[in-house]
């Protein structure tokens, strides 16, 4: 009799173990469960994306950003737009993160400029290149709300005629270069309108050349783009004029392109908005555009 109550007395403490370990796989897969829901949502597994872009991306889990092919500073470092480094490079990175997305699931394509602005589906979520918006271009697509607010500037050499222009009358005798279907190709036509027709290129790569090879007397682009330009590209120029709203210029509002109606521009636009109120954005952009507000100012009116 006494062998046999001990022998179920033992079985009875392993009993309870096992209930005790039972209990505390239970509990762990609680807490893990609850860690991934912290992490991720409900629905969302950690580092892709937020319940604002599931099923609203155009591939489940992975951001898909559209740059230009080649990318240039102060906008992306190194044609490196992955690294983060540069002005919208960095925007995005910033924007990912606050949507829920890891580095490891954001996939930057390339487009070209005038290509990702014509109407009909993208091969992109979204695309930013320094795209200004306009009323003309929110009829066929749909941006963003303004990440970056910039003036229109002049690009010349500083041995030629165009160096002594100070006053507009002075540049509408000059012979520009502009990329096409750009605000700056809008603003030399429309605000300046110079004496001659302007010339119009593929992209800011052969204006550039075409300025740099004396073939026309200046190119007109966003402000950022013209001090990188006058400082590291192209040797002897300068920026001889800027135009900002005070002087009766015209300024430009960049925002992210989306094609038209997609709901992820909601889910940007929230992730902007908490960039703005916590401050990361204006210290981007005070880390990568900061040094491109000294040159001339002409007036307009």
């Amino acid at each position: 009799m006494r062998l046999r109550l001990l022998a179920v007395l033992a079985a009875g403490i392993l009993v309870l173990a096992a209930c005790g370990d039972d209990d505390t796989d239970t509990d762990d897969a609680t807490d893990t469960t609850a860690a991934a829901t912290d992490d991720g949502g409900d629905d969302v597994a950690a580092g892709t994306g937020n319940e604002c872009t599931a099923g609203n991306t155009l591939v489940d889990g992975v951001l898909t950003p559209a740059t230009g092919d080649p990318a240039f500073p102060p906008y992306v470092i190194d044609d490196d737009p992955a690294s983060g480094q540069g002005f919208e490079a960095a925007v995005v990175a910033a924007v990912a993160e606050e949507m829920g997305f890891s580095p490891e699931n954001i996939n930057w394509v390339r487009v070209g400029f005038e290509e990702a602005i014509q109407p009909g589906p993208k091969d992109f979520d979204f695309n930013i290149q320094q795209y200004s918006i306009t009323p003309e271009r929110a009829e066929v697509v749909t941006f963003s709300e303004p990440y970056y607010t910039s003036n229109q500037a002049v690009v010349a050499l500083e041995d030629s005629v165009a160096a002594d222009a100070v006053t507009l009358e002075d540049l509408r005798g000059l012979k520009f270069g502009a990329q096409v279907a750009t605000t700056s190709l809008a603003f030399a036509e429309d605000v300046i309108q110079p004496d001659q027709e302007v010339f119009v290129y593929n992209d800011n790569t052969a204006a550039k050349a075409a300025l740099d090879a004396g073939q026309i007397d200046a190119i007109v682009l966003d402000l950022p783009t013209a001090f990188f330009v006058s400082a590291v590209e192209i040797e002897g120029s300068r920026v001889i004029a800027q135009f900002p709203a005070e002087a009766g210029g015209t300024t430009d509002q960049f925002g992210m392109l989306f094609e038209l109606d997609n709901p992820l521009a909601d889910c940007v636009n929230e992730a902007l908005a908490a960039l703005t109120e916590s401050g990361e954005l204006a210290e981007i952009t005070e880390e990568w555009m900061s040094n491109v507000t000294d040159a001339p100012v002409v007036e307009v009116g």
